[in-house]
C-alpha cells in the first residue's frame, strides 16, 4: 500500500481534477493488493481482522462491522444463495460522503465488496444506488465492467476459487430505503416498507436468504483493514473507533465540503480549519453533526470529538458525520420546519404515529413560523417528540426526525417563544 493510502486510505489516491480513478491508476496506487491478500486467507480470518480493527458501520448506527459479519451462517450447511448488499441510497439531508467515494474511486468500493463477499462466502452482491446519483451510476457501471473483464468479478476470481456476481440496482428512490429491511423489499421489486425483526437479516434477509448489508463508506474501509492490518488501521484514529472518516460540513461556511480525517476529529477543527470558519458577518450558533436526524449541538460543545461514543456526551450522535452548521441569521424554527416537511413527505405511512404525527408537527411549525402560533403549541410539540420517539413507531424514521426537533425546542426555546409572542418570524420569514 502506497504512503498516501496508508494515511488516507479512502481518498489518498483521488485525482485532483475530480475525475474517477480508473482501474489502471487504482492498481498503480496499490489497489486490489488487499484483495489478493484476502483471497489467500480463510473467511473467518478476515472477519477476525475486521473485528480487531474496531471498524464500525458508517451508515449512521455504528454497529461493529466484524460482529455483523460473524452472524452470517458459514460452511456447507448454510442456506444458499447468500447475499451481500451495499446501501448507496444516501438520502439523509446534509449527507454526501458516499457520493464522494463512489464518484472518486469506484474500484475502492468494488474491492471492499469482493473482500467482504469472500469473507461471507456470498454468492451475489448488490449496490442499491439512489436514483438521483446518475454520475455515480455511470462510473460504477464502467468500473463493474472493468472488474469483470479483469477477472476481479465472476467465477474463480484471480484463480482463487472464490466467485461473486455483483449487480448495480438503481433505486426508484425513497428515504425509507436507507433502512436495510426496507431496502430489501425494494430490491425484491415491492413497495418499500419496513419488516419486523426477528428474524435477523443474516438468517432471513434478501429473498428470505442469509444477507449482510453494509454502507458504502463501511465497505470502502475494508481494503485498508485487510491491507494495513487491524493494529495499524486502529492507529489511524484519535479514539477507540478504528480508521479514518469522511466528514462533511454544509451551511454558511467559507469552504463547505468533505474531508477524510482521523476518526474522532473535533467539531471545532472541522468548522474552523477544514471548512474555513463562518462566512463574514455571521456567527455560529450550533450544528446538526451527523445528518438531519441527529440532535443539535451548541457551539460551546464543539470541542467534542466526532465518534460514536464521545458525541453522546453532548447529547447527540455521530450519524453520518456530516455537519449542518446553523448560523445566527438563520431562523431555527424555519430550519426545523424544512426538516419536518421532508420527513413527513418521506414517511411510508405504515404506522399511525409517523403517518399522522409528522404532518401534524409540520403544520404546527408552519403556523408558528408564519406568526399564527398559540400559547401551548410548544407543549404540544414536546408531547409529539415523546409520542413519536423510540419504541412508539415501526421503524426509526420518526424517532430520527424527533432528534433535531427535541433538541431545537431545548436549545432555541426563546426563538420559538418570540415567534408566538411577536406573531411573526423575527428573521423576516
Amino acid at each position: 500500500m502506497t504512503e498516501p493510502l496508508r494515511e488516507k486510505p479512502l481518498t489518498g489516491h483521488f485525482r485532483p481534477d475530480g475525475q474517477p480513478v480508473a482501474l489502471a491508476a487504482y492498481r498503480e496506487a496499490g489497489g486490489y493488493r488487499a484483495l489478493a491478500k484476502a483471497l489467500g486467507q480463510e473467511p473467518q480470518e478476515i472477519t477476525k481482522t475486521v473485528i480487531d480493527s474496531h471498524l464500525r458501520g458508517r451508515g449512521g448506527a455504528g454497529f461493529p462491522t466484524g460482529t455483523k459479519w460473524k452472524f452470517m451462517p458459514m460452511g456447507p450447511e448454510a442456506r444458499r444463495p447468500k447475499y451481500l448488499t451495499c446501501n448507496a441510497d444516501e438520502m439523509e439531508p446534509g449527507t454526501f460522503k458516499d457520493r464522494l467515494l463512489m464518484e472518486g474511486s469506484p474500484h475502492l468500493l468494488l474491492e471492499g465488496m469482493i473482500i467482504a463477499g469472500h469473507a461471507l462466502q456470498a454468492d451475489h452482491a448488490y449496490i442499491f444506488l439512489r436514483w438521483a446519483y446518475r454520475r455515480a451510476a455511470a462510473i460504477l457501471e464502467k468500473a463493474i465492467r472493468e472488474a469483470y473483464d479483469s477477472g476481479l468479478l465472476g467465477k474463480n476470481i484471480l484463480g482463487s476459487g472464490t466467485s461473486l456476481d455483483l449487480h448495480l440496482h438503481i433505486s426508484a428512490g425513497r428515504y425509507m430505503c436507507g433502512e436495510e429491511k426496507t431496502m430489501f423489499t425494494a430490491l425484491e421489486g415491492r413497495r418499500p416498507l419496513p419488516r419486523t425483526a426477528p428474524p435477523h437479516v443474516t438468517t432471513s434477509g434478501l429473498w428470505g436468504k442469509p444477507t449482510v448489508n453494509n454502507n458504502v463508506e463501511t465497505l470502502c474501509n475494508v481494503p485498508a483493514v485487510v491491507g494495513l492490518g487491524a493494529e495499524r488501521y486502529r492507529q489511524l484514529s484519535h479514539t477507540g473507533d478504528g480508521g479514518t472518516k469522511i466528514y462533511g460540513v454544509s451551511g454558511k461556511v467559507n469552504r463547505p465540503g468533505g474531508w477524510e480525517l482521523p476518526m474522532g476529529t473535533t467539531m471545532r477543527e472541522l468548522l474552523e480549519e477544514h471548512a474555513g470558519g463562518m462566512q463574514k458577518g455571521l456567527a455560529c450558533r450550533g450544528a446538526i453533526p451527523g445528518g438531519a436526524s441527529t440532535e443539535i449541538v451548541l457551539e460551546k460543545d464543539f470541542d467534542a470529538r466526532m465518534d460514536f461514543n464521545e458525541l453522546q456526551k453532548v447529547g447527540s450522535r455521530l450519524g453520518t458525520g456530516t455537519m449542518i452548521v446553523i448560523d445566527d441569521r438563520t431562523c431555527p424554527v424555519g430550519l426545523l420546519l424544512n426538516l419536518m416537511l421532508f420527513f413527513a413527505r418521506e414517511s411510508c405511512g405504515w404506522c399511525t404515529p409517523c403517518r399522522e404525527g409528522l404532518p401534524w408537527i409540520a403544520r404546527l411549525l408552519q403556523a408558528i413560523e408564519e406568526g399564527r402560533g398559540e400559547p401551548g403549541d410548544l407543549e404540544i410539540l414536546e408531547e409529539h417528540v415523546h409520542l413519536l420517539g423510540p419504541g412508539h413507531t415501526f421503524c426509526m424514521l420518526a424517532p430520527g426526525a424527533m432528534e433535531p426537533l427535541g433538541s431545537g425546542l431545548k436549545h432555541f426555546r426563546e426563538d420559538f417563544e418570540r415567534h408566538i409572542r411577536e406573531k411573526k418570524c423575527p428573521w423576516g420569514g
